[in-house]
């Protein structure tokens, strides 16, 4: 159980209707639920939302979001985005696996997610790019994807902070974190 009730249906007309437009006409998320127990963080939350489509392709977008999550160790939201956009995003499940305990380094990615990742855990590790970090990342991404790209970062972890912080329970129907391979 969430360590802050989440709101309970019906809800009032006002948030039944922001969650439906979230959700696509779904029950909302745990997570939605319990942020909108709060009027003022809910207020906030959905003011600073990265819901929309941004600069990046949906295969960016959802490699920045799942290993920021995965490096916070956010379970919660990094199986809500593998089920809902790991397929339609082509990640592969080497990839899946490789977001969550290689990182970087592993041979599956491109020269440019090879960037990407490194620059998500250079801002989780460091909260900036090395020199170095920023050239290898703007030699694939032009200014409005590096944006993003931090924008998501910044975004996922407090996202990550309250899932984890509130001990949301996990989404019935939501992947797991994959096991190692030894």
């Amino acid at each position: 159980m969430s360590r802050i009730a989440p709101l309970e249906p019906p809800y009032e007309a006002e948030i039944q209707s922001q969650f439906d437009r979230i959700m696509r006409g779904g029950p909302p998320l745990m997570l939605f639920r319990v942020i909108a127990s709060n009027p003022r963080a809910w207020e906030k939350f959905r003011a600073g939302s990265l819901l929309d489509r941004g600069p990046l392709t949906l295969r960016e977008r959802e490699i920045v979001i799942d290993r920021t999550c995965a490096l916070t160790g956010c379970e919660y939201e990094w199986g809500v985005h593998v089920t809902t956009f790991a397929q339609a995003a082509g990640l592969s499940e080497p990839e899946i696996r490789a977001i969550v305990h290689e990182g970087a380094e592993a041979p599956c990615w491109s020269a440019a997610e090879q960037a990407l990742i490194a620059a998500v855990d250079a801002l989780h590790a460091r909260a900036t790019f090395s020199d170095d970090e920023f050239a290898a990342l703007s030699s694939h991404y032009d200014d409005a994807k590096i944006f993003e790209v931090i924008l998501l970062c910044g975004f996922y972890r407090t996202v990550s902070y309250i899932a984890n912080g509130l001990a949301l329970p996990l989404e019935a129907n939501a992947a797991r974190f994959p096991a190692a391979v030894n």
